[in-house]
């Protein structure tokens, strides 16, 4: 698989195979709990914008407090 440029170690797509008679209702929360249980759409959400070195820290420090 091809990886997405600029992301440092992902190379997978997450996937759910529609099983047979499954609503797509059914499939699109096993998808959405793989992927909040990834963390993809987190990565995704704080890749959107640069985040400078010293916003990345600061976020840190504010976490640990």
């Amino acid at each position: 698989m091809e990886t997405l440029r600029g992301w440092k170690g992902v190379n997978t797509m997450s996937e759910v195979k529609l099983k047979k008679g499954e609503p797509i209702d059914k499939a699109l929360r096993r998808l959405k709990k793989k992927l909040d249980k990834e963390g993809t759409l987190k990565e995704l959400r704080n890749r959107r914008h640069f985040e400078k070195p010293s916003e990345k820290r600061r976020r840190s420090r504010r976490r640990s407090v």
